[in-house]
């Protein structure tokens, strides 16, 4: 179970400011090295924010010449609250919570004997002070820096496939509590939906499976002028790796500002599923995409890296 450690990394980011010492002397007491936690403030044009990334090595991992795949855990959000127009956490800031709560969960696996196989890296940005923006069907919360500057610093040359964690509720695409996942995305193909992580989904929920639809919109970049369900899709559009969408949804839509729509469990289980998934892709016995089909594609109908930029402007 992963309760805890989303009720933890809760307490620890709420809260008008961000308490680096007290995250990063969180983490260290959980057997985290100083070395493989790194925070950076960013300024953009729409406020400030903290970027947090936390490298975990694995018993036989890249870090120390092991051959099991790096995981890359990105938290995506525009921001854990919307000061000064509403008081504590907002709804967008499952992504953060989750992604640091698997970091927790992993340290304190690791810290009890049970190392996974792979390094992971796990990354997400902090800011109790983001604008709210129009959408539709309810507002969104917007990020103080751009989706590149998001990429720049979540997306990791070295994460071999990501996870990527985001409230999804602002939408009519998926009713139901709890979480959802996407298609797997790589290189500008949405491919099949992985039945490895069907399996692991049902494991962890103890229900059947629930995926959301993506389009070919979401998986462009932000900035074309195209519609996007949300930013969950955008660190396919600056990796190579495979990339797959963990969706915190709700049964009707909610504002990604509202306040008190956080919901504990529903985090913890996709905080579950991400953690597990983890695990078995580390030591190959899942897989997020078929290479020899994606390969095929590839020889049909060539590449479709075009979907990573920002098309044709005229």
């Amino acid at each position: 179970m992963a309760l805890k450690q989303v009720l933890e990394i809760g307490d620890l980011l709420e809260g008008p400011e961000i308490k680096q010492e007290l995250i990063e002397n969180y983490f260290l007491n959980k057997g985290l090295n100083g070395h493989d936690l790194h925070f950076l403030p960013v300024k953009g044009d729409k406020g400030k924010t903290i970027f947090v990334k936390i490298r975990i090595h694995g018993e036989e991992g890249r870090s120390s010449g092991g051959s099991s795949p790096t995981m890359g855990i990105i938290g995506r959000l525009g921001g854990i609250g919307a000061r000064p127009h509403k008081i504590g956490f907002v709804s967008d800031a499952d992504g953060a919570i989750a992604a640091l709560a698997c970091a927790a969960k992993i340290c304190d696996l690791a810290r009890k004997g049970d190392r996974l196989k792979g390094d992971v890296i796990i990354s997400s940005h902090l800011s109790p002070a983001s604008p709210i923006i129009p959408h539709d069907p309810v507002p969104f919360m917007d990020a103080p820096v751009t989706i590149d500057t998001m990429n720049a610093h979540e997306v990791d040359k070295r994460m071999e496939a990501i996870l990527t964690l985001d409230a999804t509720k602002g939408n009519r695409i998926v009713n139901r509590r709890g979480f959802a996942i996407s298609p797997t995305v790589k290189n500008g193909y949405i491919l099949r939906v992985s039945e490895d992580l069907l399996d692991i989904m049902q494991d962890v929920t103890g229900r059947p499976p629930v995926v959301f639809a993506i389009t070919q919109q979401d998986i462009t970049p932000y900035g074309n002028g195209l519609h996007h369900l949300n930013s969950i899709m955008q660190p396919a559009t600056a990796t190579e790796a495979p990339v797959v969408g963990i969706a915190i949804t709700s049964e009707v839509a909610v504002a990604g500002c509202a306040t008190g729509a956080n919901q504990c469990l529903d985090i913890e289980m996709a905080v579950r599923f991400a953690v597990e998934v983890t695990k078995s892709w580390g030591m190959r016995q899942c897989t997020l995409y078929d290479g020899q089909e994606f390969q095929k594609l590839l020889s049909l109908y060539g590449a479709m890296d075009r979907f990573k930029t920002l098309g044709n402007k005229k």
